[in-house]
This record gives structure tokens, C-alpha cells and sequence, in this order.
């Protein structure tokens, strides 16, 4: 058994999801893989189980019922994670937006480098995102700007979604409080891992905007993070977090 998890929640991925587990398998790094489907009406399962038969052991499925959003698939994994032996644990997407070669990078820092949270971050060395429309390049990059101004976590990627954490981080979160479910999810650990004075890391990657298959984003879960965000702080504040 690996000590390290990987977690791809999917809905819809059947575009991708071979290629990325086989991605992860030829690591040097021997890194395990959960995916969390959410009753994906593409064949998305199918392709998983074919996965778990080439290989045994290292590949794994939980499915769920429905949409149930990002953020609970997270927490379905963390939750398999803690009732494994898994030392480190990883969130990463399906489509090659995060490259699987950064993987290591993210492992090590937390395994061999002491942090507590690693976080492959799109801006720690500038504006590293690759085919996504200026719009959107702006709005995540003020985002994150947005973020570190009502939160004050010194973090220049506060909306990443890939991220290794340590036994310890996800032993320590209450993961029964944990209150959002789409982007602002990923702002919500963050700053519940900063105000427990763990130490996080920022790592530089490169984001590829997807080729294949369609994105999951749309305003309603911007808009949760943007109110989200204030909903923290307040709580902060007020001792309620």
C-alpha cells in the first residue's frame, strides 16, 4: 500500500479519466488513486473499473447518487483516507488541468520538506495559467487577490484545487464543519489549515485550461465564494470557525 492518495472527484470525464489515471500509475512515485464518481451517465465508471483491474490495488472507486458537488466528494474522500494508512493525501482534477508530473512536487514538500499543506499555485511566480480566456484568467487572479485581502492569509493561490495534505491536517479539521461545497471549498480549508497554524507552501505550476470534456464551473459557484469568503472571516471574528 502507497502512502500517498490521490483523490479525482468526476462527473462526466470518460474524455479523460483513462489517460489521467495511467498518467499517475507511471509516476516514479508510487501514488494510489480514489476516484469519486458521481453517478457519471458516461460510461465514466466503466472506465475506472477497467483501470482497477490493470491495476490491482492502486486503483479505487467510491460512486455516489447524484451531483453532490465538489467539495462533499472531497470530504467522501478525506473520510476513506483517514480509515486507510494513508500518510499524505492529494486533490487533483481529472482533465489535465494540473499536470500529473507536479504530483511529486506536491508529495515531496509536505513528505521531505516539512509542510503541512502543499499548494500547486498558478500565481506564486506570476500568472501561470495556459489557454484560459483573459476573462476568466482575471477574475480567478483577483479572486485570490480578493481572498487575501478579507482573510489575511499571506496565500497567492487561495482557490487551488491542487493540494497535498498531511495525516495530521485532515486529522485535526473537523470535517463535519466543514460548510461549502463548490469553489469556495477549496478557500474554506485553506483558511481553516492557516488558523490552525499549519504550515502551508506554495509550489509552482503551470494550469492548462481543459481540452477535452466540458468545465463544471459556473456563477452560482463563483458567487458562493465571493459571499463565502465573508461568511469566514465574519466567523473568524466572532469565534465561531
Amino acid at each position: 500500500m502507497s502512502e500517498a492518495l490521490v483523490i479525482i472527484p468526476t462527473y462526466n470525464e470518460i474524455e479523460n479519466i483513462s489517460n489521467i489515471i495511467d498518467a499517475v500509475m507511471k509516476l516514479p512515485d508510487e501514488f494510489e488513486v480514489l476516484i469519486i464518481d458521481d453517478a457519471s451517465p458516461d460510461g465514466t465508471q466503466d472506465a475506472v473499473r477497467a483501470k482497477m483491474s490493470q491495476y490491482p490495488g492502486r486503483v479505487h472507486m467510491e460512486t455516489r447518487k447524484g451531483k453532490l458537488g465538489l467539495g462533499t466528494a472531497y470530504i467522501h474522500g478525506f473520510r476513506w483516507a483517514l480509515q486507510k494508512d494513508y500518510q499524505y493525501v492529494i486533490e487533483m482534477d481529472a482533465d489535465f488541468s494540473h499536470n500529473p508530473e507536479d504530483l511529486p512536487k506536491l508529495y515531496h514538500e509536505c513528505k521531505d520538506r516539512g509542510a503541512d499543506m502543499s499548494i500547486g499555485s498558478r500565481y506564486i511566480t506570476g500568472v501561470n495559467v495556459v489557454n484560459w480566456p483573459m476573462g476568466r484568467v482575471l477574475m480567478s487572479y483577483f479572486a485570490s487577490m480578493y481572498v487575501r485581502i478579507v482573510t489575511g492569509m499571506p496565500l497567492r493561490d487561495a482557490t487551488a484545487g491542487f493540494v497535498c495534505y498531511s495525516r495530521k491536517v485532515l486529522e485535526t479539521l473537523n470535517l463535519d464543519k466543514i460548510q461549502f461545497k463548490g469553489y469556495a471549498f477549496q478557500i474554506e480549508m485553506k483558511y481553516k489549515v492557516y488558523n490552525k497554524k499549519f504550515k502551508i507552501v506554495e509550489v509552482p505550476i503551470v494550469f492548462v485550461n481543459r481540452m477535452l470534456g466540458s468545465s463544471k464551473m459556473n456563477s452560482s459557484i463563483f458567487g458562493e465564494a465571493v459571499f463565502g469568503v465573508i461568511s469566514l472571516r465574519l466567523k473568524k471574528l466572532f469565534g465561531r470557525l
